[in-house]
C-alpha cells in the first residue's frame, strides 16, 4: 500500500492544495505520494526534469502567486529531500 504523504515528494505542494486532490496512478486511483501537476497516469508529467529544473519552476510559479523571489527560493531547498529526488 501506498503511504500517503502532506507534500508532493516530487514538488512539494502541499497535497492539501492540489486541485485534483493528487496525481494519478496507472489503475486510476489517486496517487498518495505525487501531486495532479507531477503524476498522471502512473507517470511524471515531466520525467526528465532534473531536480535543479524542479526547483527552478517551483520558485516560478510561487512567484507567479506573488511570493518574493527569497521566500520561493526558501520553499525549494526541501526538493532534494523528496522521495523522487533521493
Amino acid at each position: 500500500m501506498e503511504k500517503a504523504y502532506k507534500n508532493c515528494q516530487s514538488c512539494g505542494l502541499p497535497m492539501r492544495h492540489d486541485e485534483l486532490n493528487g496525481g494519478t496512478n496507472a489503475d486510476g486511483t489517486t496517487s498518495l505520494q505525487y501531486c495532479s501537476l507531477c503524476y498522471q497516469d502512473g507517470r511524471f508529467t515531466h520525467p526528465h526534469m532534473t531536480m535543479e529544473e524542479m526547483k527552478a519552476w517551483v520558485k516560478q510559479r510561487l512567484q507567479s502567486f506573488g511570493f518574493p523571489g527569497f521566500i520561493a527560493g526558501i520553499f525549494t531547498r526541501c526538493i532534494p529531500k523528496l522521495q523522487r529526488w533521493k
